[in-house]
């Protein structure tokens, strides 16, 4: 059998990070804001619902 090459799960992230592209302040900001947004968005759906439910 060949030998092969193992990394640690810590050593096999960091390789995984090197590839992706560094993102600049403002595009992380810009995720954060769609996340905090879709949050929003399911927690007012969830009100109503909830809402809809004690008022019957």
């Amino acid at each position: 059998m060949a030998g092969t090459n193992k990394l640690s799960v810590e050593k096999a992230l960091d390789k995984l990070r090197q590839d992706d592209q560094p993102k600049s302040s403002s595009e992380r900001l810009d995720e954060k804001s769609e996340d905090l947004g879709r949050e929003i968005k399911r927690m007012r759906a969830q009100r109503l619902r909830l809402e809809r439910k004690s008022s019957k």
